[in-house]
Protein backbone atom coordinates (compact mmCIF):
# COMPACT_ATOMS: atom_id res chain seq x y z
CA UNK A 1 0.00 0.00 0.00
CA UNK A 2 1.04 3.62 -0.83
CA UNK A 3 2.03 5.34 2.42
CA UNK A 4 1.66 9.28 3.21
CA UNK A 5 4.82 11.13 2.00
CA UNK A 6 5.56 14.72 2.48
CA UNK A 7 4.24 16.84 -0.21
CA UNK A 8 1.21 14.57 -0.58
CA UNK A 9 -2.31 16.12 -0.20
CA UNK A 10 -4.44 13.94 2.54
CA UNK A 11 -7.84 13.51 3.67
CA UNK A 12 -8.20 12.92 7.54
CA UNK A 13 -11.36 12.08 9.78
CA UNK A 14 -10.25 13.60 13.44
CA UNK A 15 -11.67 14.09 17.06
CA UNK A 16 -9.79 16.41 18.94
CA UNK A 17 -9.58 15.97 22.62
CA UNK A 18 -8.18 18.12 25.59
CA UNK A 19 -6.59 16.04 28.51
CA UNK A 20 -9.81 15.78 30.85
CA UNK A 21 -11.60 14.11 27.47
CA UNK A 22 -13.46 17.13 26.48
CA UNK A 23 -13.84 17.29 22.68
CA UNK A 24 -12.98 20.59 21.31
CA UNK A 25 -13.27 19.63 17.06
CA UNK A 26 -14.12 17.00 15.34
CA UNK A 27 -14.87 15.78 11.88
CA UNK A 28 -17.72 13.87 12.81
CA UNK A 29 -20.38 14.27 10.60
CA UNK A 30 -18.54 16.59 8.25
CA UNK A 31 -16.44 16.09 4.95
CA UNK A 32 -12.81 14.79 6.13
CA UNK A 33 -10.30 17.76 6.69
CA UNK A 34 -8.21 18.42 3.22
CA UNK A 35 -4.18 19.20 3.60
CA UNK A 36 -0.79 19.20 2.39
CA UNK A 37 1.72 17.50 4.11
CA UNK A 38 4.60 19.80 5.49
CA UNK A 39 3.41 22.87 4.47
CA UNK A 40 1.94 24.22 7.63
CA UNK A 41 -1.88 24.36 6.90
CA UNK A 42 -2.47 22.26 10.10
CA UNK A 43 -0.35 22.38 13.52
CA UNK A 44 2.79 20.77 13.43
CA UNK A 45 1.94 17.92 15.87
CA UNK A 46 -0.61 16.53 13.93
CA UNK A 47 1.31 17.17 10.65
CA UNK A 48 4.02 15.51 11.44
CA UNK A 49 1.77 12.22 12.54
CA UNK A 50 0.64 11.50 8.96
CA UNK A 51 3.75 10.33 7.10
CA UNK A 52 3.93 6.89 7.04
CA UNK A 53 0.12 6.14 7.21
CA UNK A 54 -1.60 4.38 4.59
CA UNK A 55 -5.18 4.66 3.83
CA UNK A 56 -7.42 3.40 6.39
CA UNK A 57 -4.80 3.53 9.69
CA UNK A 58 -5.94 4.96 12.41
CA UNK A 59 -4.17 6.02 15.20
CA UNK A 60 -4.24 8.26 18.04
CA UNK A 61 -1.55 11.59 18.25
CA UNK A 62 -0.90 12.98 21.27
CA UNK A 63 0.21 17.02 20.26
CA UNK A 64 2.18 19.12 23.55
CA UNK A 65 1.92 22.70 23.83
CA UNK A 66 4.55 23.18 21.75
CA UNK A 67 3.58 21.16 18.53
CA UNK A 68 0.04 22.79 19.16
CA UNK A 69 -0.83 26.05 19.47
CA UNK A 70 2.15 26.93 21.85
CA UNK A 71 1.71 28.52 25.42
CA UNK A 72 -0.18 31.25 26.52
CA UNK A 73 0.98 34.48 26.17
CA UNK A 74 0.79 37.03 28.30
CA UNK A 75 2.10 39.72 25.45
CA UNK A 76 -1.36 38.61 23.62
CA UNK A 77 -3.76 39.95 26.40
CA UNK A 78 -4.74 43.77 25.88
CA UNK A 79 -6.13 46.36 28.74
CA UNK A 80 -8.75 48.48 27.32
CA UNK A 81 -10.77 51.46 29.24
CA UNK A 82 -14.12 50.74 28.83
CA UNK A 83 -15.13 54.24 27.71
CA UNK A 84 -13.41 53.73 24.33
CA UNK A 85 -15.90 50.54 23.56
CA UNK A 86 -19.02 51.80 21.98
CA UNK A 87 -21.80 50.64 24.56
CA UNK A 88 -23.08 48.37 21.44
CA UNK A 89 -20.54 45.90 21.98
CA UNK A 90 -21.38 43.19 23.59
CA UNK A 91 -18.75 42.85 26.66
CA UNK A 92 -19.78 39.34 28.14
CA UNK A 93 -17.09 37.05 29.07
CA UNK A 94 -15.88 34.69 26.42
CA UNK A 95 -17.65 36.86 24.09
CA UNK A 96 -15.92 36.80 20.73
CA UNK A 97 -14.63 39.78 19.08
CA UNK A 98 -12.53 41.24 16.04
CA UNK A 99 -10.20 43.96 16.46
CA UNK A 100 -8.68 46.25 13.50
CA UNK A 101 -5.54 47.03 13.55
CA UNK A 102 -4.37 50.47 11.74
CA UNK A 103 -2.42 48.36 9.23
CA UNK A 104 -5.85 46.92 8.77
CA UNK A 105 -5.45 43.15 10.03
CA UNK A 106 -8.48 42.01 11.57
CA UNK A 107 -7.37 39.87 14.84
CA UNK A 108 -10.07 38.01 16.64
CA UNK A 109 -10.17 38.36 20.67
CA UNK A 110 -12.02 37.34 23.73
CA UNK A 111 -13.43 39.09 26.12
CA UNK A 112 -11.70 37.75 29.50
CA UNK A 113 -11.98 40.10 31.78
CA UNK A 114 -14.62 43.03 32.60
CA UNK A 115 -14.68 46.26 34.84
CA UNK A 116 -16.26 49.69 35.51
CA UNK A 117 -12.93 51.17 34.05
CA UNK A 118 -11.22 48.23 32.01
CA UNK A 119 -12.10 45.71 29.53
CA UNK A 120 -9.32 43.05 28.73
CA UNK A 121 -9.15 41.40 25.61
CA UNK A 122 -6.77 38.36 24.90
CA UNK A 123 -5.49 37.77 21.40
CA UNK A 124 -3.93 33.96 22.38
CA UNK A 125 -5.52 30.95 19.92
CA UNK A 126 -8.63 29.49 21.93
CA UNK A 127 -6.18 26.33 22.85
CA UNK A 128 -2.79 27.99 23.55
CA UNK A 129 -1.29 26.32 26.49
CA UNK A 130 -3.16 22.81 26.55
CA UNK A 131 -1.69 19.44 25.47
CA UNK A 132 -3.80 18.11 22.52
CA UNK A 133 -4.99 14.85 21.59
CA UNK A 134 -6.15 13.85 18.18
CA UNK A 135 -7.65 10.86 17.27
CA UNK A 136 -7.21 10.58 13.52
CA UNK A 137 -7.99 8.24 10.51
CA UNK A 138 -6.54 8.66 7.06
CA UNK A 139 -9.25 8.57 4.42
CA UNK A 140 -7.19 9.35 0.95
CA UNK A 141 -4.18 10.00 -0.49
CA UNK A 142 -5.08 12.38 -3.29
Amino acid sequence: MTQVKSGDTVQIHYKGTLSDGEVFDSSEGREPLEFTVGSGQIIPGLDAAVPGMEVGEKKIVEVPVDQAYGPVDPGNRQDVPRADIPDEIPLDLGTQLQLQSPQGQVMPVTVVEVTEEKVTLDANHPLAGRDLTFDIELVAIA
